[in-house]
């Protein structure tokens, strides 16, 4: 999106402010705690037209949509592929539990594509959720503050408004809606292609029983929340990156930097007293959902450590950014 573009939404989100008026002057650095001086305080309609337009700004930007582009090719590759594998009517093997696929989500779920289309959502998370949904959000998130920086638009929605803390629970709440969006979009891409390629029906859990399509396709939706849900606490850190700097490539590269070297160091052995501690440690946590009975322990370690990192990282962006001298 050009600066044109950017000034021109900055310029809408102020004119959004029902209920709210700049004083005319003010400066975005003026004010301690970041906010300017207004008449009075921007109504809750106001709140949710700024989360509006950050919406439709973040959604209508040809990034994003390659991102999505991406993320719904990759259940059309596995498909395929599997497709191919088992066309001469081959098993790709294992049991009910994917042939010895344990704990995992991959090995688990994509034994049984050719069973049943819909374990093909499964295997798509799976494969997605250790790399290339992260890297999506890292994406989004670290260019959400600095990006405007760089564009020059930042202090154009500071002037509205807006004030610092509500400008920054926007972009947050913005992010976590991308996460949501993304997730959905490899489930649902990845149900139409299971659909096309194989059988539907009822599905065996990887515990070995039978349970229904509906409430197979119901484990899916809880699944697919699961997974956006897991990707909170890379969207805080991501978003505290983008705080610290005025470049948003700058912050997109550190963000998936480090996401690369999370996902390295919780490979290493020698490290696992750390492991626990890690935002990608229980990612494929997912797959718990699939048992029967469904095994909640490591689900809810994984939502209260991407609680954790969410109050960490977002206390320490509230806090940088609050601060922060906007130039840009």
């Amino acid at each position: 999106m050009s600066r044109v573009d950017d000034g021109s939404r900055a310029e809408a989100a102020g004119a959004e402010a029902s209920g709210a008026e700049a004083v005319p002057g003010a400066s975005a650095g003026a004010a301690p705690g970041g906010a300017t001086s207004a008449a009075r305080t921007p109504s809750l309609l106001w709140t949710f037209g700024l989360f509006r337009n950050e919406l439709l700004t973040t959604f209508r930007r040809w990034r994003t949509l390659a991102l999505l582009a991406v993320l719904a090719a990759v259940p059309i590759l596995v498909g395929i592929a599997v497709r191919i594998e088992t066309g001469d009517g081959s098993s790709m093997g294992g049991g009910p539990d994917g042939g010895g696929g344990g704990g995992g989500g991959g090995p688990a779920f994509i034994a049984q594509i050719t069973n049943n289309g819909l374990f093909l959502v499964f295997t798509a998370l799976a494969a997605t959720l250790p790399f290339f949904l992260p890297m999506a959000v890292g994406v989004i998130a670290g260019d959400a503050i600095a990006g405007e920086a760089n564009a020059g638009t930042l202090r154009y929605l500071l002037v509205s408004p807006a004030g610092r803390t509500r400008l920054l629970l926007t972009k947050y709440a913005t992010t976590m809606t991308f996460c949501l969006v993304a997730t959905l979009v490899v489930a649902a891409s990845a149900l139409a292609v299971g659909a096309l390629l194989f059988p539907l029906g009822d599905l065996t859990t990887i515990s070995g029983t039978r349970i229904s399509f509906a409430e197979g396709l119901l484990r899916a939706l809880l699944i697919a929340l699961a997974v956006a849900a897991s990707l909170i606490g890379i969207a805080a850190l991501g978003l505290f990156i983008s705080t610290l700097t005025n470049s948003g490539i700058a912050a997109m590269a550190t963000t998936v930097g480090l996401l690369i070297t999370v996902q390295i160091l919780d490979q290493i052995p020698q490290l696992d007293a750390l492991h626990p501690y890690f935002f990608s440690h229980y990612w494929l946590s997912f797959a718990d959902l699939m048992r029967e009975p469904i095994y909640w322990e490591d689900l809810q370690k994984n939502l209260g450590l991407q609680a954790v990192y969410a109050a960490v990282f977002g206390s320490a962006a509230w806090a940088r950014f609050t601060a922060k001298d906007i130039t840009a």
